[in-house]
């Protein structure tokens, strides 16, 4: 059966681009994202210059409107050079982002975090945050809950459009679900790899090391209930593309990081749908609808994805779009082939 479905739109991916183009470029991320069945993209801020004042932005936007074939929306960071220790200009930047992030770093600080919602709630954006508390090593839960804690407490409080990226564990599904509860402005994604993999499936490879990293199967499980239930919001695929070199020294000494763009939704399909765990209409929302929605982000009616979903085929990194070509899920047989991508009814993926 071939389907016309919504065209996906992800809150988080790494495009590199300024300054770390041996591992992506604008053109390549975005062909990627194409070929997956997305139109549109928001680009994360751990870039070279960071994107922290108008100039730096700036320089991003311009290889935006140069090279994207789909729609990609910068971040901004919420402190300057991403370093927890100085906001940056909110007022002068929200016009030139999609909310504000300090993606790839937790904001180590509660007088900051505090500072940084109190300004997000008075300019009107979002925050957008990883949760990560460097005093603790990635492998313990804690790490990533404890400042989710912290963050909707503060959230409570200030009144902030909260954001809460990559969530990897049962507890900061149970945090956000009785913040929710309590009427607090959260919304949360997941990733594929949290939603489909668990440490049992870990081999020491590059492949499997990612930030938060992969937890328990009672993790994966819980992430799927609170996909049903609503408690996740978006699924994104948190595409973190790096050279062969720095993905080549097993699973400690590997960089942080896989690519997702071209494998998120056939991977979802067969582990998630195809088995009945979840509705396909439930899936698309996550994919295309709710992410457009809860960033406030036009709707799209003319962006549509063509899909195979009964034809097998094998995921295959080495003919990626993407110059990422780490994936834990290289040599997966799956459904789900996107066969066309169509942007403001122009075709930009015909495979």
């Amino acid at each position: 059966m071939v389907v016309d479905l919504p065209a996906f739109c992800d809150l988080h991916v790494h495009f590199r681009e300024p300054g770390q183009t041996w591992k992506e470029t604008i053109r390549t991320g975005s062909l990627a994202a194409a070929r997956g069945g997305y139109t549109l993209v928001c680009a994360m801020p751990n870039l070279d210059p960071v994107p922290d004042t108008l100039e730096h932005i700036a320089l991003e936007q311009a290889a935006i409107d140069r090279d994207a074939v789909i729609g990609v929306l910068p971040y901004a960071a919420i402190t300057r050079e991403r370093k927890g220790l100085e906001l940056v200009n909110f007022q002068a930047l929200k016009g030139h982002c999609v909310a504000f992030s300090d993606d790839g770093s937790g904001v180590q600080s509660r007088a900051m975090m505090r500072k940084a919602m109190e300004t997000a709630a008075r300019e009107g954006v979002i925050l957008a945050a990883h949760c990560e508390d460097n005093s603790l090593p990635g492998e313990d839960p804690r790490s990533e809950w404890g400042p989710i804690e912290r963050d909707l407490e503060l959230c409570a409080q200030t009144g902030c459009r909260y954001h809460v990226c990559h969530i990897s564990s049962r507890k900061s599904l149970s945090l956000i679900r009785e913040a929710k509860a309590a009427g607090v402005k959260v919304t949360c994604e997941t990733a594929p790899h949290y939603l489909t993999l668990c440490l049992d499936d870990i081999e020491d490879h590059g492949r499997f090391k990612m930030n938060p990293p992969i937890r328990t199967a009672e993790d994966r499980e819980a992430l799927i209930e609170g996909l049903l239930d609503g408690t996740i919001d978006a699924i994104a695929t948190d595409h973190a593309p790096h050279s062969a070199e720095e993905k080549s020294k097993g699973f400690k000494g590997s960089a942080n990081g896989i690519v997702g763009l071209e494998t998120a939704f056939p991977v979802l399909y067969t582990r998630l749908v195809k088995t009945g765990r979840v509705p396909l209409e439930r899936l698309v929302e996550a994919l295309a609808t709710n992410p457009r929605r809860i960033f406030g982000l036009p709707e799209a009616p003319k962006d549509r994805v063509i899909i195979d979903l009964d034809t097998p085929f094998i995921i295959d990194s080495a003919r990626f779009a993407s110059m990422g070509h780490s994936t834990p899920f290289d040599g997966w047989e799956v459904y789900g082939k996107v066969l066309q991508t169509v942007k403001d009814g122009q075709i930009v993926y015909n495979g």
